[in-house]
């Protein structure tokens, strides 16, 4: 077995009257490649703050190999403004620049990308720029905190190979299946204050919690069936001299007996989007279409498509391309610059930006919210349902928009969006707030809508699902129908990665 780098044992973390952790254990081994997942709020990124001695632990001990040498990957961007390429390199690595330019190839990294400055490369070569310094520090454990998000799925799969080859640990933070899947062998869940950790990828550790959960139901029925044994022995022959003694025996048996808490099941939320309102059979058009933000801002310039009733679209194409600019065209947010945009009859659409929720009454309620923006058709109840679904219990669905956090506001948006009933929704990273059981019940609920879907999404898992056509973003600025599935879509991607990692 692999030595122990790190231990962790009886860690408690409260924040006031909040308790975050409580008891929590478990060890990481050399090499092993661990996803760290669990509800938005469970204390994730805390547990990288106590590891990397930002916060303190309330209780417990840490023990470190002297192996252990731990690199971080950030959320957010760690570079200033006037910092080149290589300037950030070598800072965050702590190495010479010769050594930043000795290696920068293997990351497609050219002369010309080290001496940029850093906020003038895309997001896909900083992160690229990012995993360079990872690889110059000779980590012995990475600290990944959500490295995946926003990235498109040419640094997706970029990053997914450097993990893939890492021979080092690695804790990975992420809520994106497909990326978890592909990169990780054990699986730690942080969930109710507690760790536990997993053999096996994300799909083991589904079946595992499965197979876990039926054993504590038949542990909790096994232990009902004594109970009711016990009482009802007690009630029988508990007057009698002669059975006294052994009532008495067995009421202390039952006060010994223990409580079973039984956990839901993952994915067990259930979303439930109201009908779509009729329409005609075309609901979309672009003709020569180009798309932009005025003359000098063309980012689109060949935009052909139809869009048809009952389609479930998907926009796919390299960040820096146009997938938003060419979704706010498509719904009317933004008019188009040259072209032809028509409409099929009675077509309405039903919009969820990423920055949505700004645009709420921070004094409204979640509930007020979600009233003002659904259908007449729709009751209250339906719209209360709709907000247990996406994680707002009855303690919270009276909390002013104001007290939540951004990812709760993104939710009450996204539920507003669905609450419209339209002809067409039409959603842009819906899923970059939900955990995986929000997730997957936005996603069955997607795949079973009857009306006219237009997503853009970075999770695989998700556009594999509810996709039935592709609309593809070409390096050439034009917009074109993909004449396979998205499988064949990500496979083409990840060819062109190949050839370019065989050649650096």
């Amino acid at each position: 077995m692999a030595s122990a780098l790190l231990q962790l044992k009886d860690i408690r973390k409260s924040f006031g009257s909040r308790v975050l952790f409580t008891g929590v254990d478990f060890t990481i081994h050399a090499g092993e490649h661990v996803g760290v997942i669990g509800p938005n709020g469970a204390g994730k990124t805390t547990l990288f703050d106590i590891l990397l001695e930002r916060q303190e632990k309330d209780e417990g001990t840490i023990t470190c190999s002297r192996a252990l040498h731990i690199a971080y990957l950030a959320q957010h961007d760690d570079f200033s403004e006037t910092e080149t390429t290589q300037e950030y390199v070598a800072r965050v690595a702590s190495v010479e620049s010769w050594e930043v330019s000795a290696s920068a190839h293997k990351f497609g990294l050219s002369p010309e990308h080290l001496s940029a400055l850093m906020t003038h490369l895309s997001g896909g070569y900083q992160m690229r720029s990012k995993l360079l310094a990872l690889s110059l520090q000779r980590a012995t454990l990475l600290l990944l905190d959500e490295p995946s998000n926003y990235l498109d799925l040419d640094t997706t799969l970029f990053l997914e190979n450097f993990l893939q080859n890492f021979s080092g640990a690695f804790l990975l933070i992420s809520h994106d299946r497909e990326f978890l899947r592909r990169t990780t062998d054990h699986i730690l869940e942080i969930e109710n204050g507690e760790a536990t950790k997993f053999n096996g990828n994300l799909d083991d550790y589904f079946e595992q919690k499965e197979l876990l959960r039926e054993q504590i139901e038949a542990h909790a029925r096994n232990v009902k069936a004594r109970r009711e044994q016990i009482l009802q022995f007690v009630e029988r022959f508990g007057a009698k001299a002669t059975k006294a003694r052994q009532a008495q025996s067995r009421l202390k048996e039952l006060k010994k007996m223990e409580t079973i808490d039984i956990k839901r099941l993952p994915f067990s939320a259930r979303i439930r989007i109201p009908t779509a309102a009729p329409c005609g059979r075309t609901v979309v058009r672009l003709e020569g279409g180009v798309v932009g933000y005025g003359p000098e801002t063309e980012v689109l310039k060949h935009a052909h498509f139809t869009i048809e009733r009952g389609d479930h679209v998907a926009i796919v194409g390299a960040n820096g391309r146009g997938k938003t600019t060419l979704l706010r065209t498509i719904v009317g947010e933004l008019p188009l610059l040259r072209g032809e945009r028509a409409l099929g009859h009675e077509v309405r659409f039903a919009y969820f930006a990423q920055h949505v929720s700004e645009q709420l009454d921070p004094g409204h309620t979640v509930l007020e919210a979600l009233y003002r923006a659904k259908d007449p058709s729709i009751t209250e109840q339906e719209a209360r349902d709709l907000a247990g679904s996406l994680l707002f219990t009855k303690d919270n669905v009276g909390k002013t928009l104001r007290l939540l956090s951004g990812g709760e506001r993104a939710r009450v948006a996204l539920g507003c969006v669905l609450l419209q009933k339209t002809s067409c929704l039409a959603l842009d990273e819906p899923t970059n707030h939900l955990d995986f059981a929000t997730t997957e019940a936005l996603q069955q609920a997607l795949q079973a809508y009857s009306g006219t879907l237009i997503c853009i999404s970075h999770d695989r898992s998700f556009v594999r699902a509810i996709a039935t056509k592709i609309l593809s973003l070409t390096e050439d600025h034009t917009v074109l129908p993909y004449p396979g599935t998205y499988e064949d879509y990500v496979w083409s991607i990840q060819q062109k990665l190949r050839q370019e990692l065989a050649q650096s």
